[in-house]
């Protein structure tokens, strides 16, 4: 699946769709959640080419320390026993920096429910849109990006 990165962008709008979570699926701090787990969902996510993770020993350390981190802005989706699922993990300067959900659990709305978080956390927070990137080549996620109202944004 390797390709070019592009860049989306979703405009933001009062009228957006709230998000809509399956059923057992809740939103849990990222404060409760062990990093190692958040890890193993990304790299897992990413096996296709799509994307990559740093080892773990250095990728939280990195992201905590980032001057754009803030935790209000990871949206971690946990099952009922609090295992997550799906995890957006977004910058504060409304930029979505990853989005995965577990193999088992995809086609069940928990990506496109992260999404709209993401959207009505940036929205609450004044922006007028925001931004990802994605390989070229990862079609599905093209769609789901392009059926939630993103468009093509220069790099």
């Amino acid at each position: 699946m390797p390709g070019a990165p592009i860049r989306l962008r979703k405009y933001l709008s009062s009228t957006d769709a709230p998000p809509a979570w399956s059923a057992g699926i809740r939103l849990i701090p990222v404060s409760t959640v062990d990093p190692a787990a958040l890890h193993a969902l990304l790299t897992a996510a990413y096996a296709n080419g799509s994307g990559s993770v740093p080892p773990q020993s250095e990728w939280w350390p990195a992201v905590t320390a980032d001057k754009e981190y803030e935790p209000d802005l990871v949206f971690v989706a946990a099952d009922e026993a609090g295992t997550p699922v799906g995890l957006a993990l977004c910058w504060n300067s409304s930029f979505i920096k990853d989005v995965a959900v577990d193999a088992g659990w995809r086609g069940r709305g928990i990506g496109e429910a992260l999404l709209r978080t993401s959207f009505a956390a940036f929205q609450q927070r004044g922006f007028a849109h925001v931004d990802l990137k994605v390989v070229a080549g990862n079609e599905s996620a093209i769609r789901l990006y392009r059926r939630l109202g993103m468009v093509e944004a220069p790099l």
